[in-house]
């Protein structure tokens, strides 16, 4: 063969830094955007935030408008974000009152929740008429799980050995106050796998400290699992009331399977009991009242408050509705290109010139396909919204159906990019804050022809639900013929699917509870 020279026209697609991060930052949530801002502001000297209006750059007016402040374009919203800060404010002082109310003088504090929490219908039982005080209250007031339990052991005679290992099995318990592992495991990590003698006499020591913890508040701390945790509680109301026939029925219950008591199987449970149906059915409210976490009231679990990225504001003052949509100031980074060290870089020579124009560059970049990520945001929400305006002004079940394929062929993107704009950003609407792909739903065929929404299916169901008769639940199957006579073909399994993912008890669970 002898070498040659072609020549060949080709075409293909580049992913040049800046492009790659644009798609990045197009995917990133409120929060995660945020932490890549103050990351970026750390790494580049040459981008700082813009608490006031940026001035222009001095490298060129024309080119430094595309750099101003993000938060700029939005200002019209401020008022809008003022009035939710007030509500918020309000909602908190509420809070606070109520939190403030719930105090006794003495300080008692009652660890069991209401019925609410296991699906109960009983008022919570008092003793001796005490008011009982909110479990938070009593989490903040002595901090965490640990701390509070190391102050009781303090007040414990205890030999050196049976303190330590009390304070190994307070350091072994999880968040919500169960020892997760058994006592040999325990033993085994301390002395090793091979002293069986030093693990046996762990084990005993153990045991004995387990018994000491497990006397110590919250009641019902130290539990291996749920049952233990609940017979632990009924055993500490039972000191002050040994003949409570209600507790010693409810004793006998946690002893049994606990899967027949969250079936609520009176017969099952007054047979494996000895007891009538009648004295099961007392019991069970009374379990319910029980705390299941008593390490719960301790977590100091942060709130997951939820920003949304686009606010949708109805307009009219009359009955037609006319939405505007428009970005949230709030979470827009207001950010500009330093100037003071621009103009610094302007005629310089060398290497590290060029190196510090690269950074600029990057700045630049960065500013750019920030205002980009809100500006396709801001094109995908106004087009769902042009679509879901039924929605908007009636609720669920004006839901229509909506893919992906739709807004991406509307507004000449790629599906993937509608994808990574509706993951993480959520909207504000008249109807509520949802994530952007809430929008989104299949359809089921009707009898005209069109299709309606998951979405509004799963609607109907819940209403379904909601004005059937306790006595007599409606089944999947009913639930079907139903939506049938309403033109919408569901079958009964995509009924089942839907009812377990809105969290509703199949239709024999309904009737027991």
């Amino acid at each position: 063969m002898k070498p040659g020279l072609s020549l060949r026209m080709s075409q293909h697609l580049a992913l040049t830094p800046q492009l790659q991060q644009s798609i990045r930052l197009l995917q990133l949530s409120t929060l995660e955007l945020s932490q890549e801002v103050d990351q970026m502001l750390d790494d580049n000297p040459f981008l700082e935030r813009a608490e006031e209006e940026a001035p222009a750059e001095a490298f060129g007016l024309a080119q430094a408008d595309s750099y101003v402040s993000l938060g700029d374009r939005v200002s019209e919203s401020a008022s809008t974000s003022s009035s939710s800060e007030d509500s918020a404010s309000e909602t908190r002082d509420e809070v606070v009152a109520d939190v403030a109310e719930s105090w006794d003088g003495d300080g008692s504090v009652d660890m069991r929740p209401d019925d609410s929490e296991w699906g109960g219908d009983a008022t919570p039982r008092q003793k001796n008429g005490e008011e009982t005080a909110d479990a938070i209250d009593l989490a903040r007031s002595t901090g965490s799980l640990t701390d509070f339990l190391h102050r009781q052991a303090l007040s414990l005679r205890l030999s050196e050995v049976d303190r330590a290992a009390l304070r190994f099995l307070i350091e072994s318990l999880s968040e919500n106050g169960y020892l997760t592992d058994t006592l040999p495991e325990l033993a085994a990590s301390l002395a090793g796998t091979d002293d069986f003698e030093q693990i046996d006499e762990l084990v005993h020591r153990f045991t004995v400290a387990l018994g000491l913890l497990q006397s110590l508040e919250p009641v019902g701390v130290g539990a291996r699992d749920l049952a233990e945790c609940l017979r632990i509680q009924i055993k500490a109301w039972l000191k002050d009331d040994p003949e409570d026939e209600v507790a010693l029925a409810a004793l006998a219950i946690c002893a049994q399977p606990l899967d027949m008591l969250a079936k609520r199987d009176y017969k099952r449970l007054a047979v494996a009991c000895g007891l009538s149906e009648a004295v099961v059915k007392a019991a069970i409210p009374f379990i319910a009242r029980l705390e299941p976490q008593p390490g719960r009231p301790f977590v100091q679990a942060e709130q997951n408050i939820i920003i949304p990225d686009v606010l949708v504001l109805n307009t009219s003052k009359t009955g037609t509705p006319k939405f505007r949509i428009q970005l949230n100031p709030d979470v827009m980074p207001k950010l500009r290109v330093h100037d003071i060290y621009a103009n610094a870089l302007r005629g310089g020579k060398g290497d590290n010139h060029a190196g510090l124009q690269q950074r600029l560059q990057e700045a630049r970049w960065f500013i750019k396909n920030i205002q980009q990520r809100f500006d396709t945001i801001l094109r995908v929400s106004t087009a769902i919204v042009e679509r879901q305006k039924n929605f908007l002004t009636h609720g669920e079940l004006a839901m229509r159906p909506l893919v992906l394929r739709e807004i991406a062929d509307e507004l000449g993107m790629h599906e993937s990019t509608i994808s990574r704009v509706t993951t993480a950003k959520y909207m504000s609407t008249p109807q509520g804050t949802f994530e952007l792909k809430y929008f989104f739903g299949s359809g089921l065929g009707t009898d005209s022809g069109s299709a309606a929404s998951s979405t509004a299916v799963r609607a109907l169901i819940k209403q379904f639900v909601a004005a059937e008769k306790p006595a007599k639940p409606l089944s999947d199957n009913q639930i079907s013929e139903m939506l049938k006579e309403q033109g919408i073909d569901c079958a009964r399994r995509t009924v089942a699917k839907y009812r377990e993912a809105l969290k509703i008890a199949p239709a024999n669970l309904r009737k027991t509870l």
